[in-house]
C-alpha cells in the first residue's frame, strides 16, 4: 500500500517539477587546487589569463576584483528580483480588492432579484 501511494505521488509530479526540486548547481562548486586563487598557474591560480598565470600580487588582485564584480552582480540581481516580487504582490492585492468589490456588487444584485 505504501509503495502504491509513493508511486502515485511521484507520478503526480511532472518531470519538469522534479527538476525544480534540486538545489542550484552553484552550490556544488569545489576546488581541486592546492593554493590560493590568483597565485599563479599550477598553484591554484589556474589559467585565467597572463596576469593570473604569472601569479603574485597582480594575480591575487585580479582574482579579488573578479570576486567583487560577481558579488556586485549578484546583489543587483537579488535587488531586481525583490523589486519585481514586491510589484507582483501589490498587483495581486489590487486584483483581490477588485474581485472583492465585484463579489459585493453581485451579491447586492442577487438580493434585489429575490
Amino acid at each position: 500500500m505504501t509503495t502504491f501511494v509513493f508511486l502515485e505521488a511521484t507520478m503526480a509530479l511532472r518531470p519538469s517539477s522534479l527538476l525544480r526540486l534540486r538545489p542550484p548547481l552553484s552550490l556544488y562548486a569545489r576546488s581541486m587546487s592546492k593554493g590560493d586563487p590568483g597565485s599563479g598557474a599550477g598553484h591554484g591560480g589556474g589559467t585565467g589569463g597572463s596576469i593570473r598565470d604569472a601569479g603574485g600580487a597582480f594575480g591575487k588582485r585580479e582574482h579579488a576584483q573578479e570576486d567583487q564584480y560577481f558579488r556586485k552582480l549578484q546583489q543587483e540581481q537579488l535587488e531586481k528580483m525583490r523589486k519585481g516580487l514586491k510589484q507582483e504582490v501589490e498587483f495581486h492585492k489590487s486584483q483581490i480588492k477588485a474581485h472583492e468589490d465585484a463579489i459585493e456588487r453581485h451579491e447586492e444584485r442577487l438580493k434585489l432579484l429575490k
